[in-house]
């Protein structure tokens, strides 16, 4: 099985809605994108904004997690908005501002316009990548990134 890595992108206060259920949404629940990822595959969300609407700026990564099973399911927040989710079991982490990191993350081609990269709100990144980012989280990352033993949840 090959791992991939994932960022997401996600207003603040909706990390803070998956991480403590347990559970990634994205693009607006759509489904296609959290099918793309699979059990063991890795999770970084990064925040433009604290709030969707009318969020303050941020541009953070907000939260670090792998993916627990094979499984995207509905899920009905309120009448009428039923979106898709999957579980993942986040790390403890603090969030780590993008600014410092533009120059070495891979994904970003040209610095000037470091945000193209994140419009359709998931891309995949390569695993130095995500090591980085996961460093400047102080995310504690089991000695095999494949692999999570039972690490609590957070």
């Amino acid at each position: 099985m090959t791992v991939r890595y994932w960022i997401g992108v996600v207003s603040e206060s909706h990390v803070a809605r998956g991480v403590a259920g347990g559970f990634a949404q994205l693009c607006h629940g759509k489904a296609a994108p959290l099918k793309r990822m699979k059990q063991g595959d890795w999770l970084i969300y990064y925040s433009p904004k604290t709030d969707m609407h009318d969020g303050e700026p941020l541009q953070r990564f907000t939260a670090i997690g792998q993916v627990v099973s094979n499984e995207t399911y509905a899920f009905e927040m309120a009448p009428g908005f039923i979106p898709f989710r999957r579980d993942i079991r986040y790390l403890p982490c603090k969030p780590a501002a993008i600014q410092p990191l533009l120059g070495q993350l891979s994904f970003i081609q040209d610095i000037k316009r470091w945000g193209y990269p994140f419009r359709f709100g998931h891309l995949e990144i390569t695993e130095a990548d995500f090591r980085l980012i996961a460093g400047a989280m102080q995310a504690h990352l089991p000695a095999q990134s494949s692999t999570l033993s039972d690490s609590p949840v957070t």
